[in-house]
């Protein structure tokens, strides 16, 4: 379900075709789909009238309580679920945003005013705005370093709000004004799997409260598996939840699905496990321009059959209409390599040593280099690190993948072109001039904040995938209180960089069984990925020749035999020959499909 509105007092505002208000007196407005319908208070009774987008756990009591105070600065994150909230006033409209960009809320300037939504593409609609190929170029030849993207979306002019903050959009056209309202300092109190546990189990809880015919991924590793077990345990005596497992087909005795079933049967009582065998029809990169329309490109295209055969499926043999995931449980549960810059910039030598010493056996590396990069990334600002990022990039030789630094380089492709190269220094330039909203924090928290923000706002092109098939897909472990649970854990408390998870091994004590809850690696689809390389190499290559070319952004010819050379085995980086083929696929979907049209001749309600 797609919310938007304006900010202007009178009714100048089109409306998308097949919107509606969401309450009569209320400006907001709605265009059906899967989702969660907006909650509305003060829409009779004042002249502010509070909206509440998403999936929000607050009774009708705390939302009727806000009516008579300023909303409180956490009020985006105050209650279990992912949601955004809307002040609705005679002279702007106030925008109060998730810190996790779970719900990520997005406006363009419009005639008088602004126009504010939860789609980017339908406000490139209102706008005839076109695709930003600075952001695309980001996505592709720098994912990792989210930082590069600030505010901008993939279209040309379309904003998206700061997360964690309120936003107000005045009734003119003067810019918005912004005020942080998150800022994940460390909390004592509750040890860290305490804290964990209760907002992850409350997450969940939501969610089948929401739906108790809800379904859930068992992968056999620990995200999905305690997201599983969670909601299992919160479904209503009698219910019991349906686990899917997916695996290849004819192999029955992977280890994912070993540790699937011992979860089952650890919990037979409450749980219905279904093991889904996927075959050559769902290899990755079947079909990948396929994909819908989406806000931005999606992360899972390139397993896009893999995951809409088993959408499809729950949703045939099921009946699932929504779904939960382990998504996420990686970025919110580890920790990054800045983790031993933060040990030594607090003088912690001992617990720098040992975490040395311990991610240098896993790596096998030499405990001193990583202490020395860690040191160097210890002296370095973030804005200091990003001016030396924008002298970096396009660097053919630069692999910083897993070293301690702010914000790692990948080599510049060969295929890439001179004009993507300054594209991107100019984002990471922008960027570096920037002010940070996050000021004072540790600098692994600092790029955690960033990282989790991306991965959660990205997520929702997948729901969107999902939602093709009628299921509304939920990843618990983006929720904001979640993310600000685990952001905000003490340095002494952190896990280490070398280790499995131990927060939420230990979150989890006494509802996993041991061989699990002990479980430190995770299974691999790595075979079949370049299996679909190879079956689906014409069709990769006919990609070359499109939009990123035409944008010139990528050399066709290289491009064409860098894929060649992956789908024959040779060693090289893979990570953005992947990018780029997600987002050609995003392109040509979204060339394809036609822009919702606004409707000039109606205005947006208002009382």
């Amino acid at each position: 379900m797609i919310f938007g509105g304006f900010s202007t007092p009178i009714g100048t505002g089109p409306l998308p075709t097949g919107s509606q208000p969401v309450s009569a007196g209320v400006r907001t407005w709605c265009v059906q789909g899967l989702g969660v319908s907006a909650r509305v208070v003060g829409a009779t009774t004042g002249r502010r009238r509070i909206i509440v987008l998403g999936l929000c756990g607050a009774s009708r009591a705390d939302l009727d309580g806000l009516l008579d105070h300023p909303l409180p600065d956490d009020v985006a994150w105050r209650w279990p679920g992912a949601y955004a909230v809307v002040e609705e006033r005679e002279d702007a409209v106030l925008i109060h945003t998730d810190p996790a960009s779970a719900y990520p809320v997005y406006a363009i300037r419009f005639h008088e005013g602004w126009a504010w939504c939860t789609s980017s593409r339908l406000l490139a609609a209102l706008q005839g705005a076109g695709v930003d190929p600075r952001r695309l170029v980001s996505s592709i030849l720098l994912p990792s370093v989210p930082a590069l993207a600030g505010e901008h979306t993939f279209f040309s002019g379309v904003k998206q709000l700061p997360p964690g903050s309120r936003i107000k959009l005045p009734a003119d056209m003067r810019p918005f004004g912004c005020t942080v309202t998150w800022h994940p300092a460390p909390v004592s109190g509750l040890p860290a799997p305490h804290r964990l546990r209760e907002v992850l189990a409350a997450a969940v809880s939501l969610r089948v409260t929401a739906d108790p015919d809800l379904s859930c991924d068992l992968s056999g590793g620990l995200d999905s598996t305690s997201i599983a077990v969670l909601a299992a345990q919160a479904l209503p005596v009698g219910k019991q939840l349906p686990a899917v497992t997916i695996h290849p087909d004819g192999d029955l005795e992977g280890a994912d699905l070993r540790y699937a079933r011992l979860t089952a049967v650890a919990n037979e009582d409450r749980m219905v496990h279904f093991q889904l065998p996927l075959g050559t029809e769902h290899l990755p990169y079947t079909a990948i321009t396929a994909v819908p329309a989406t806000d931005e490109p999606v992360p899972s295209t390139l397993t896009r059959a893999r995951l809409i055969g088993q959408m499809r499926w729950m949703r045939t043999h099921l009946g699932a209409r929504t779904h939960l995931t382990g998504d996420g449980g990686d970025s919110v549960l580890f920790q990054p390599p800045l983790h031993l810059a933060d040990l030594i910039r607090h003088r912690r030598w001992r617990a720098a040593a040992g975490e040395a010493f311990g991610w240098a056996r896993l790596r096998h590396d030499t405990p001193l280099s990583l202490l020395r990069d860690a040191h160097r990334a210890a002296c370095l600002t973030r804005h200091e690190a990003l001016r030396q990022l924008a002298q970096d990039v396009g660097s053919p030789d630069r692999h910083d993948q897993g070293q301690v630094c702010w914000f790692p380089l990948v080599p510049f492709p060969s295929w890439a072109t001179s004009a993507a190269r300054n594209l991107l220094a100019d984002a990471a330039d922008e960027a570096a001039r920037a002010e940070d909203q996050l000021p004072g924090l540790d600098s692994s928290i600092r790029a955690l904040a960033d990282e989790v923000r991306e991965i959660a706002r990205s997520a929702t092109a997948d729901a969107a995938l999902a939602a093709s098939c009628g299921v509304s897909l939920h990843n618990p472990f983006l929720d904001p209180q979640v993310v600000t649970a685990m952001l905000t854990v003490p340095l002494e408390q952190r896990p280490a960089i070398h280790s499995y998870k131990p927060v939420l091994r230990a979150a989890m004590t006494g509802l996993l069984p041991d061989t699990v809850a002990a479980r430190d690696t995770k299974g691999s689809f790595e075979a079949d990925h370049f299996t679909g390389m190879r079956a689906n190499l014409p069709d990769l290559l006919d990609l070359a020749d499109g939009h990123l070319a035409e944008l010139g952004l990528i050399d066709p010819v290289r491009f064409r035999t860098k894929l060649r050379e992956a789908a024959a085995g040779i060693p090289a980086p893979l990570a953005s020959i992947e990018q780029a083929l997600t987002a050609e696929a995003w392109l040509r979907a979204h060339h394809r499909t036609p822009l919702s049209a606004w409707d000039h001749s109606v205005k947006a309600h208002h009382d």
